[in-house]
Protein backbone atom coordinates (compact mmCIF):
# COMPACT_ATOMS: atom_id res chain seq x y z
CA UNK A 1 0.00 0.00 0.00
CA UNK A 2 0.77 3.77 -0.57
CA UNK A 3 1.42 5.14 2.90
CA UNK A 4 1.69 8.50 4.20
CA UNK A 5 2.19 9.71 7.68
CA UNK A 6 1.28 13.34 8.58
CA UNK A 7 3.47 14.15 11.91
CA UNK A 8 2.37 16.61 14.49
CA UNK A 9 4.22 18.26 18.00
CA UNK A 10 7.41 17.32 19.24
CA UNK A 11 11.20 16.16 17.69
CA UNK A 12 10.25 12.30 19.61
CA UNK A 13 6.88 12.18 17.67
CA UNK A 14 9.28 12.77 13.97
CA UNK A 15 11.75 10.30 14.99
CA UNK A 16 8.90 7.40 16.08
CA UNK A 17 7.22 8.55 12.82
CA UNK A 18 10.17 7.48 10.90
CA UNK A 19 10.68 4.55 12.30
CA UNK A 20 7.44 3.48 11.90
CA UNK A 21 7.64 4.32 8.10
CA UNK A 22 10.75 2.74 7.84
CA UNK A 23 9.14 -0.85 9.39
CA UNK A 24 6.05 -0.17 7.11
CA UNK A 25 8.50 -0.39 4.13
CA UNK A 26 10.10 -2.92 5.42
CA UNK A 27 7.25 -5.14 5.02
CA UNK A 28 6.48 -3.85 1.71
CA UNK A 29 4.52 -0.44 1.71
CA UNK A 30 5.72 2.26 0.16
CA UNK A 31 6.07 5.79 0.68
CA UNK A 32 3.15 7.82 -0.72
CA UNK A 33 4.48 10.96 -3.06
CA UNK A 34 3.29 13.94 -2.81
CA UNK A 35 1.50 14.18 -5.70
CA UNK A 36 -0.42 10.54 -4.95
CA UNK A 37 -3.01 9.38 -3.33
CA UNK A 38 -2.54 7.67 -0.26
CA UNK A 39 -4.47 4.16 0.43
CA UNK A 40 -3.60 4.91 4.32
CA UNK A 41 -2.44 7.86 5.94
CA UNK A 42 -1.28 7.30 9.90
CA UNK A 43 -1.98 10.87 11.55
CA UNK A 44 0.91 11.18 15.04
CA UNK A 45 -0.98 13.35 17.33
CA UNK A 46 0.04 16.22 19.69
CA UNK A 47 -1.47 16.81 23.17
CA UNK A 48 0.65 19.16 24.84
CA UNK A 49 -1.63 22.00 24.80
CA UNK A 50 -5.69 22.90 23.36
CA UNK A 51 -4.27 24.59 20.28
CA UNK A 52 -2.34 21.34 19.76
CA UNK A 53 -5.62 18.94 20.07
CA UNK A 54 -7.17 21.73 17.68
CA UNK A 55 -4.56 21.17 14.68
CA UNK A 56 -4.10 17.54 14.95
CA UNK A 57 -8.18 17.66 14.64
CA UNK A 58 -7.35 20.15 11.53
CA UNK A 59 -4.85 17.61 10.60
CA UNK A 60 -7.22 14.93 10.89
CA UNK A 61 -10.02 16.19 8.63
CA UNK A 62 -7.44 17.74 5.95
CA UNK A 63 -5.80 14.04 4.91
CA UNK A 64 -8.80 13.03 4.59
CA UNK A 65 -10.07 15.88 2.05
CA UNK A 66 -7.09 15.97 0.24
CA UNK A 67 -7.24 11.42 0.02
CA UNK A 68 -11.00 10.85 0.28
CA UNK A 69 -10.33 6.89 -0.75
CA UNK A 70 -7.69 6.56 2.43
CA UNK A 71 -7.74 4.62 5.49
CA UNK A 72 -7.06 7.11 8.18
CA UNK A 73 -5.24 5.90 11.22
CA UNK A 74 -4.48 7.89 14.20
CA UNK A 75 -1.90 7.39 17.06
CA UNK A 76 0.27 9.77 19.40
CA UNK A 77 -0.19 11.35 22.32
CA UNK A 78 -3.78 12.91 21.69
CA UNK A 79 -4.73 9.23 20.91
CA UNK A 80 -3.49 7.61 24.11
CA UNK A 81 -5.58 10.62 25.99
CA UNK A 82 -8.86 10.93 24.14
CA UNK A 83 -9.43 7.88 22.17
CA UNK A 84 -13.06 7.71 22.07
CA UNK A 85 -13.20 11.50 21.16
CA UNK A 86 -10.70 11.07 17.90
CA UNK A 87 -12.54 7.38 17.41
CA UNK A 88 -16.21 9.43 16.77
CA UNK A 89 -14.69 11.51 14.30
CA UNK A 90 -16.67 10.50 10.53
CA UNK A 91 -12.97 10.62 9.40
CA UNK A 92 -10.93 8.38 11.05
CA UNK A 93 -10.73 4.43 10.61
CA UNK A 94 -8.88 3.18 13.40
CA UNK A 95 -6.90 4.83 16.87
CA UNK A 96 -3.96 2.79 17.66
CA UNK A 97 -2.39 3.15 21.15
CA UNK A 98 1.26 3.21 22.33
CA UNK A 99 2.25 -0.03 24.93
CA UNK A 100 3.85 2.35 27.47
CA UNK A 101 5.61 -1.05 29.18
CA UNK A 102 8.22 -1.39 26.62
CA UNK A 103 10.74 0.82 24.69
CA UNK A 104 10.17 1.22 21.05
CA UNK A 105 13.70 3.03 20.03
CA UNK A 106 13.35 5.43 16.70
CA UNK A 107 15.70 8.06 14.78
CA UNK A 108 14.92 10.28 12.10
CA UNK A 109 16.71 12.09 9.55
CA UNK A 110 15.88 16.00 8.78
CA UNK A 111 17.51 17.36 5.69
CA UNK A 112 20.23 14.59 5.39
CA UNK A 113 22.43 16.57 7.87
CA UNK A 114 20.35 15.60 11.33
CA UNK A 115 19.12 12.43 12.73
CA UNK A 116 17.23 12.59 15.80
CA UNK A 117 17.79 9.64 18.17
CA UNK A 118 15.13 8.76 20.74
CA UNK A 119 17.00 7.52 23.79
CA UNK A 120 14.37 8.18 26.79
CA UNK A 121 10.30 8.18 27.10
CA UNK A 122 7.99 9.00 29.86
CA UNK A 123 8.14 11.06 32.24
CA UNK A 124 7.80 10.53 36.46
CA UNK A 125 7.33 13.76 37.37
CA UNK A 126 3.23 14.48 36.91
CA UNK A 127 3.72 18.23 37.23
CA UNK A 128 0.66 19.58 38.11
CA UNK A 129 -0.26 20.99 34.46
CA UNK A 130 0.78 17.84 32.26
CA UNK A 131 -0.90 15.53 30.86
CA UNK A 132 2.79 14.15 29.21
CA UNK A 133 3.00 10.59 31.89
CA UNK A 134 -0.54 9.71 31.09
CA UNK A 135 0.52 9.36 27.15
CA UNK A 136 3.40 8.53 27.47
CA UNK A 137 3.68 6.32 30.42
CA UNK A 138 6.66 5.94 33.10
CA UNK A 139 10.56 7.36 32.53
CA UNK A 140 12.08 4.10 30.63
CA UNK A 141 14.93 3.99 28.06
CA UNK A 142 16.93 1.02 26.48
CA UNK A 143 20.67 0.00 27.10
CA UNK A 144 23.52 2.68 26.55
CA UNK A 145 24.92 0.25 23.45
CA UNK A 146 21.89 -0.57 21.81
CA UNK A 147 21.75 3.78 21.68
CA UNK A 148 25.80 3.81 20.58
CA UNK A 149 24.76 1.33 18.05
CA UNK A 150 21.68 3.34 16.59
CA UNK A 151 23.59 6.44 16.55
CA UNK A 152 26.63 4.62 14.59
CA UNK A 153 24.17 3.29 12.09
CA UNK A 154 22.92 6.90 11.67
CA UNK A 155 26.56 8.58 11.01
CA UNK A 156 27.35 5.97 8.71
CA UNK A 157 24.40 6.23 6.50
CA UNK A 158 25.44 10.06 6.26
CA UNK A 159 24.31 12.33 9.40
CA UNK A 160 26.67 14.64 10.74
CA UNK A 161 24.61 15.82 13.55
CA UNK A 162 22.46 13.56 15.74
CA UNK A 163 20.06 15.06 18.61
CA UNK A 164 19.25 13.19 21.36
CA UNK A 165 15.75 13.21 22.05
CA UNK A 166 12.85 12.25 25.04
CA UNK A 167 10.27 13.68 27.12
CA UNK A 168 12.64 13.74 30.08
CA UNK A 169 16.54 12.71 28.94
CA UNK A 170 18.58 13.50 32.10
CA UNK A 171 16.13 10.83 34.02
CA UNK A 172 18.03 8.23 31.61
CA UNK A 173 19.10 4.99 33.45
CA UNK A 174 16.31 4.52 35.29
CA UNK A 175 15.30 1.09 33.62
CA UNK A 176 18.82 -0.06 32.69
CA UNK A 177 21.04 1.15 36.24
CA UNK A 178 23.04 3.40 33.98
CA UNK A 179 23.35 7.23 33.97
CA UNK A 180 22.94 10.06 31.50
CA UNK A 181 26.66 11.22 32.13
CA UNK A 182 27.60 7.04 31.04
CA UNK A 183 25.50 7.66 27.97
CA UNK A 184 27.18 10.88 26.98
CA UNK A 185 30.69 9.30 27.65
CA UNK A 186 30.00 6.58 25.26
CA UNK A 187 28.25 8.45 22.45
CA UNK A 188 31.59 10.98 22.64
CA UNK A 189 33.78 8.07 21.71
CA UNK A 190 31.36 6.07 18.67
CA UNK A 191 33.75 3.04 17.59
CA UNK A 192 34.27 2.80 13.91
CA UNK A 193 33.14 6.55 13.00
CA UNK A 194 36.15 8.60 11.60
CA UNK A 195 34.34 11.42 9.79
CA UNK A 196 33.32 14.74 11.90
CA UNK A 197 30.14 14.84 13.84
CA UNK A 198 28.52 16.72 16.70
CA UNK A 199 25.99 15.78 19.02
CA UNK A 200 22.89 18.07 20.70
CA UNK A 201 21.43 17.21 23.85
CA UNK A 202 17.58 18.35 23.66
CA UNK A 203 15.59 19.58 26.65
CA UNK A 204 17.19 18.48 30.32
CA UNK A 205 15.51 19.29 33.17
CA UNK A 206 17.92 22.00 35.40
CA UNK A 207 17.91 19.38 38.76
CA UNK A 208 19.18 16.61 36.03
CA UNK A 209 21.94 18.89 34.58
CA UNK A 210 24.66 18.53 36.87
CA UNK A 211 27.68 20.59 37.20
CA UNK A 212 29.02 16.94 36.03
CA UNK A 213 27.08 16.99 32.69
CA UNK A 214 28.30 20.49 32.23
CA UNK A 215 31.90 20.20 32.69
CA UNK A 216 31.79 17.22 30.84
CA UNK A 217 30.01 18.83 27.25
CA UNK A 218 32.46 21.73 27.92
CA UNK A 219 36.10 19.62 27.54
CA UNK A 220 34.09 16.83 25.35
CA UNK A 221 35.34 16.06 21.73
CA UNK A 222 31.70 16.21 19.90
CA UNK A 223 29.16 17.90 22.29
CA UNK A 224 27.90 20.95 20.88
CA UNK A 225 27.85 24.09 23.45
CA UNK A 226 23.90 24.21 23.40
CA UNK A 227 21.81 23.78 25.96
CA UNK A 228 17.79 24.17 26.27
CA UNK A 229 16.23 24.36 29.67
CA UNK A 230 12.98 24.19 30.46
CA UNK A 231 12.14 26.71 33.56
CA UNK A 232 8.89 27.18 33.42
CA UNK A 233 8.56 29.94 35.66
CA UNK A 234 10.75 32.30 37.06
CA UNK A 235 8.85 32.75 40.58
CA UNK A 236 9.42 30.29 43.26
CA UNK A 237 6.06 29.89 44.74
CA UNK A 238 4.39 29.39 41.18
CA UNK A 239 7.60 26.65 40.79
CA UNK A 240 5.55 24.88 43.82
CA UNK A 241 2.72 25.37 42.46
CA UNK A 242 3.45 23.52 39.44
CA UNK A 243 5.30 20.79 41.41
CA UNK A 244 9.03 21.26 39.68
CA UNK A 245 11.62 19.81 41.00
CA UNK A 246 13.92 23.05 41.55
CA UNK A 247 14.00 26.58 42.63
CA UNK A 248 15.05 29.62 40.50
CA UNK A 249 17.83 29.51 42.33
CA UNK A 250 19.09 26.33 41.45
CA UNK A 251 18.08 27.14 37.82
CA UNK A 252 20.60 30.24 37.77
CA UNK A 253 23.04 28.32 39.26
CA UNK A 254 23.60 25.64 36.27
CA UNK A 255 22.92 28.74 33.82
CA UNK A 256 25.60 30.74 35.42
CA UNK A 257 28.06 27.81 35.08
CA UNK A 258 27.46 26.77 32.08
CA UNK A 259 28.02 30.48 30.75
CA UNK A 260 31.41 29.97 33.11
CA UNK A 261 32.61 26.81 31.08
CA UNK A 262 31.35 27.96 27.83
CA UNK A 263 31.14 31.58 27.54
CA UNK A 264 29.70 30.94 24.26
CA UNK A 265 27.26 28.64 24.64
CA UNK A 266 23.52 28.92 23.52
CA UNK A 267 20.77 28.41 26.09
CA UNK A 268 17.36 27.96 25.35
CA UNK A 269 14.25 27.90 27.85
CA UNK A 270 11.10 27.12 27.88
CA UNK A 271 8.38 29.12 29.89
CA UNK A 272 5.35 29.08 30.38
CA UNK A 273 2.76 31.82 31.17
CA UNK A 274 -0.57 32.00 33.00
CA UNK A 275 -0.93 29.04 35.11
CA UNK A 276 -3.34 29.21 37.75
CA UNK A 277 -1.84 30.94 40.86
CA UNK A 278 -0.10 32.89 38.66
CA UNK A 279 -0.84 36.57 40.08
CA UNK A 280 0.44 40.01 38.60
CA UNK A 281 2.59 40.54 41.61
CA UNK A 282 4.34 37.13 40.88
CA UNK A 283 4.54 37.24 36.67
CA UNK A 284 6.00 40.58 37.80
CA UNK A 285 8.70 38.75 39.66
CA UNK A 286 9.27 36.21 37.07
CA UNK A 287 9.75 38.78 34.03
CA UNK A 288 12.32 40.78 36.30
CA UNK A 289 13.98 37.44 37.20
CA UNK A 290 14.32 36.17 32.95
CA UNK A 291 15.34 39.83 31.85
CA UNK A 292 18.87 39.53 33.94
CA UNK A 293 19.62 35.55 32.64
CA UNK A 294 22.11 35.19 30.35
CA UNK A 295 20.55 33.01 28.39
CA UNK A 296 19.82 33.27 25.00
CA UNK A 297 16.48 32.37 23.87
CA UNK A 298 12.82 31.55 25.10
CA UNK A 299 10.35 29.08 24.37
CA UNK A 300 7.35 30.69 25.36
CA UNK A 301 3.78 28.43 25.98
CA UNK A 302 0.46 29.77 27.41
CA UNK A 303 -1.19 28.04 29.62
CA UNK A 304 -4.22 25.87 29.07
CA UNK A 305 -6.54 23.75 30.95
CA UNK A 306 -6.07 19.78 30.65
CA UNK A 307 -8.58 17.40 31.79
CA UNK A 308 -7.32 14.87 35.18
CA UNK A 309 -4.39 17.50 35.87
CA UNK A 310 -4.21 18.12 39.51
CA UNK A 311 -3.89 22.15 38.93
CA UNK A 312 -7.11 22.08 37.62
CA UNK A 313 -8.55 20.65 41.87
CA UNK A 314 -6.26 24.05 43.01
CA UNK A 315 -8.35 26.29 44.55
CA UNK A 316 -6.01 29.41 42.61
CA UNK A 317 -6.64 32.87 41.26
CA UNK A 318 -7.07 31.87 37.05
CA UNK A 319 -5.32 33.94 35.00
CA UNK A 320 -8.20 35.26 31.85
CA UNK A 321 -7.28 34.42 28.36
CA UNK A 322 -6.79 37.72 26.86
CA UNK A 323 -4.22 38.15 30.17
CA UNK A 324 -2.51 35.42 29.54
CA UNK A 325 -2.13 36.59 25.92
CA UNK A 326 -0.97 39.70 27.23
CA UNK A 327 2.07 37.77 29.18
CA UNK A 328 3.05 35.43 26.60
CA UNK A 329 3.98 38.82 24.28
CA UNK A 330 5.67 40.32 26.91
CA UNK A 331 7.89 37.21 27.25
CA UNK A 332 8.54 36.68 23.31
CA UNK A 333 9.42 40.11 23.44
CA UNK A 334 12.06 39.80 25.61
CA UNK A 335 12.85 36.75 23.72
CA UNK A 336 13.27 38.66 20.52
CA UNK A 337 15.75 40.86 22.70
CA UNK A 338 18.41 38.51 24.09
CA UNK A 339 18.19 36.63 20.63
CA UNK A 340 19.78 39.84 18.72
CA UNK A 341 22.20 40.62 21.61
CA UNK A 342 23.33 36.68 21.59
CA UNK A 343 24.04 37.08 17.76
CA UNK A 344 25.24 40.58 18.08
CA UNK A 345 27.96 39.57 20.10
CA UNK A 346 28.90 36.85 17.94
CA UNK A 347 29.56 38.69 15.31
CA UNK A 348 32.65 38.72 12.99
CA UNK A 349 33.57 35.48 15.83
CA UNK A 350 34.90 32.57 13.94
CA UNK A 351 31.86 28.97 14.02
CA UNK A 352 31.80 25.66 12.20
CA UNK A 353 29.04 25.34 10.23
CA UNK A 354 27.45 22.58 8.97
CA UNK A 355 25.29 23.33 5.79
CA UNK A 356 22.31 22.52 4.53
CA UNK A 357 20.45 21.29 1.46
CA UNK A 358 17.52 23.63 1.10
CA UNK A 359 18.33 26.12 -2.07
CA UNK A 360 16.83 28.81 -1.06
CA UNK A 361 17.05 31.03 -4.58
CA UNK A 362 20.48 30.46 -4.30
CA UNK A 363 21.26 30.92 -0.37
CA UNK A 364 21.75 28.04 1.60
CA UNK A 365 21.80 27.80 5.68
CA UNK A 366 23.19 26.11 8.30
CA UNK A 367 24.12 26.17 12.06
CA UNK A 368 27.10 26.84 14.29
CA UNK A 369 28.05 24.57 16.94
CA UNK A 370 26.31 27.10 19.12
CA UNK A 371 23.04 27.22 16.96
CA UNK A 372 23.92 30.33 15.25
CA UNK A 373 22.12 30.10 11.98
CA UNK A 374 23.96 31.81 9.45
CA UNK A 375 23.33 31.71 5.43
CA UNK A 376 25.80 31.81 2.21
CA UNK A 377 25.83 31.25 -1.39
CA UNK A 378 24.08 27.85 -2.61
CA UNK A 379 26.87 25.20 -3.29
CA UNK A 380 25.81 21.78 -4.08
CA UNK A 381 29.55 20.75 -2.83
CA UNK A 382 28.70 21.95 0.37
CA UNK A 383 25.63 20.28 1.31
CA UNK A 384 25.96 18.33 4.81
CA UNK A 385 29.63 19.39 5.31
CA UNK A 386 31.28 21.36 8.08
CA UNK A 387 32.85 24.89 7.32
CA UNK A 388 35.04 27.21 9.35
CA UNK A 389 33.77 30.42 8.72
CA UNK A 390 33.51 33.91 10.26
CA UNK A 391 30.11 35.36 11.40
Amino acid sequence: MKIKIVTLGCKLNFAESSALMNTLIARGHTRCKRDEQADVVIVNTCTVTDTADHKDRQAIHRVKRENPQARVIVTGCYAQLKPQEIADMVEVDHVVLKRHDIFQGAYSREDRTRCFLKVQDGCNYFCTYCTIPFARGRSRNPYTRDIVREAQQALHDGAKEIILTGVNIGDFGRSTNETFIDLLHALDTIPDVEQTYRIRISSCEPNLLTDEIIDFVAQSKHFAPHFHIPLQSGNNEVLQIMHRHYTRELFQERIEHIKRVMPHAFIGVDCMVGVRGETEERFNDYVAFIRQLPVSQLHVFTYSERANTRMLEMDLYVVPQQERERRSKVLHAISADKLAAFYQEHKSQTGLVLWESKNDHGTMYGFTENYIKVSGKYDKQKVNTFECITI
